[in-house]
């Protein structure tokens, strides 16, 4: 095996012609990876990925060749995948508002270019999910920036376009389905997608999980407040208390406490989510 690249959250190995994609416990908060694990973390980001695969396999093919022909030391955090020819554009869709679509709509009225009505607050439900799309930068290349769909149609052209917006806005209203009846809100997703080598377009990386959602506790949502996060957005929150952090690296220690109180999290969601218990 050879390491191709070592990311945010997880190291890519190329093994023959197919990938093996391993989920570490790192945790990484405004692009600067924490020096401070979150136990299983990885495991979970693994395990719920391949449960909503299979959820949602009817809308579009993924990358998944197997989750159990990987290393014995990489066994429950890794996915032997396909190479795909990834899609320069970041896939979102938004059901409600909050972080930077909140920050938008309080601007322009509008997130992405998809105006929105007036009046709307914070953890607003909106009328109807948004596709939301950003650029996909190369590693070292940069922040991702939000394009409307004219930018995206620019990058990839009309057709991809609309398949893409289609796709996202259909895993979201699917998952927010299946989510709801499990007592959880997934306020906004990011999908990838890739081409194959055939050429058929798939699912990437990871999805609907709590490093690539925002999810909240239906039974604590009320427009107007922040919900209970389910997610690393709890990360977020408690660097923000920091005086002494400016949001570079190097990163802060996280203390034991928070970082049980976010594995619980991650935890709480895979459980909820898929009935089973976490072990």
């Amino acid at each position: 095996m050879e390491l191709l690249h070592s990311g945010k959250v997880r190291d890519v190995y190329a093994d023959g012609d197919d990938l093996l994609l391993v989920a570490s416990d790192r945790v990484s908060i405004y692009d600067v990876i924490l020096p401070t694990p979150i136990p299983d973390k990885g495991k979970i980001l693994t395990q719920l990925s391949l449960w909503w695969f299979e959820q949602l396999s009817d809308i579009m093919p993924n990358h998944v060749i197997s989750a159990t022909d990987v290393p014995a030391e990489f066994s429950g955090r890794a996915i032997r995948c396909e190479r795909l020819d990834m899609v320069m554009v970041e896939c979102i869709a938004r059901g409600y508002l909050a972080g930077s679509g909140l920050k938008d709509y309080a601007r322009d009225g509008a997130v992405s270019g998809n105006p929105l009505p007036p009046g709307l607050v914070e953890s607003s439900q909106l009328p109807e999910p948004i596709f939301t799309p950003s650029t996909k930068e190369p590693v070292g290349g940069g922040h991702d920036e939000p394009i409307d769909f004219a930018g995206t149609v620019e990058r990839v052209g009309q057709e991809l376009a609309d398949e893409l917006r289609r796709v996202t806005l259909e895993i979201y209203r699917r998952g927010s389905e299946i989510a709801a009846a499990k007592g959880i809100i997934i306020a906004d997703t990011k999908i990838e997608v890739g081409r194959a080598v055939d050429g058929t377009l798939k699912l990437g990386d990871e999805l609907l999980t709590p490093d690539s959602s925002r999810f909240w506790a239906a039974d604590e949502w009320k427009p107007g407040s922040v919900p209970r996060y389910l997610d690393k957005q709890f990360l977020r929150d408690w660097s923000g208390q920091l005086t002494d952090w400016d949001r570079t690296a190097p990163g802060p220690e996280v203390p034991d406490e928070v970082v049980e109180a976010t594995r619980n999290r991650y935890v709480e969601v895979y459980e909820r989510l898929t009935g089973e218990r976490w072990r």
